[in-house]
């Protein structure tokens, strides 16, 4: 009985021991297979941190990534000082005409202007009667009655002509030539027109001597008839004769106005 008692307690025993093995044995694969595929249960390691390793290699550069959205707009910042003015660029070419232009609106009449008047000049004297002529050489023969002298351009004091308008003048005198032969020159700033002579021959009515020439005359230019010789001073004038000195202005060399021209 007791043998068989020690005998169950051994069979018992070997069982517990074979169920330990296999129990072990499992227990190896599954850990072998852990091992290999490095899978480590957290409860086994249970040991101190290792050494740190070495730096890895750098590794290819990634893909580019996305661009990232716009960011909200700052502030406007402080306005900067004004610059260097620049070089002056070339001219650009020309371009097309425009089209015309609407017409303006009319403008206000404008001041009345001066009307332009043609410069004038002309006068006419004769000698009166009863006159004392100068029986010198040089003297002016003075025509003092005056028929016509608007311009005040003849003096009938001292017998001359003095030119105010630059322009071409005719000059004439008409003389009554009576109880002596008559000789008189036409002069221009004291030189020598032209000369004239009519001989008295004792005729019982008197004769008559004309002549005339055209001057150009420049302002302050003075025209005058003046006795040749003292002893040809035979000018006369009565109430039925007269004798005549007279001048005008044919055109003007005022050149700046059509209406001098």
């Amino acid at each position: 009985m007791i043998y068989l008692n020690m005998s169950l307690n051994s069979a018992m025993d070997s069982l517990r021991l074979l169920t330990l093995l296999q129990s072990l044995l499992v227990l190896q694969v599954h850990f072998s297979k852990q091992l290999e595929d490095n899978q480590i249960p957290p409860s086994l390691c249970t040991g101190h941190p290792g050494i740190p390793g070495s730096p890895g290699g750098h590794g290819s550069p990634g893909q580019p990534g996305r661009d990232g959205r716009d960011g909200r707009d700052a502030a406007p910042g402080e306005k900067g000082e004004k610059g260097d003015r620049g070089d002056s660029g070339e001219a650009g070419v020309r371009g097309l005409t425009g089209d015309k232009g609407n017409p303006g609106e009319k403008g206000e009449r404008g001041q009345p202007g001066e009307c332009a008047v043609a410069p004038k000049s002309a006068f006419s004297a004769k000698l009166s009667q009863g006159l004392s002529l100068p029986l010198s050489v040089g003297d002016a023969v003075r025509f003092d009655t005056i028929l016509l002298n608007e311009q005040a351009d003849y003096n009938a004091e001292t017998g001359r002509f003095t030119c105010k308008v630059p322009g071409v003048y005719y000059f004439a005198v008409h003389a009554t030539v009576y109880r002596a032969s008559l000789q008189f020159d036409l002069m221009k700033n004291g030189h020598t027109v032209a000369s004239y002579f009519q001989f008295y021959g004792n005729w019982p009515k008197p004769a008559s001597l004309s002549g005339g020439s055209l001057l150009h005359l420049v302002p302050g230019d003075q025209v005058w008839v003046q006795m040749a010789l003292s002893e040809y001073n035979g000018f006369y004038s009565s109430t039925k004769t007269d004798s005549t000195f007279s001048g005008f202005l044919v055109y003007s060399d005022w050149k700046n106005s059509a209406v001098f021209a």
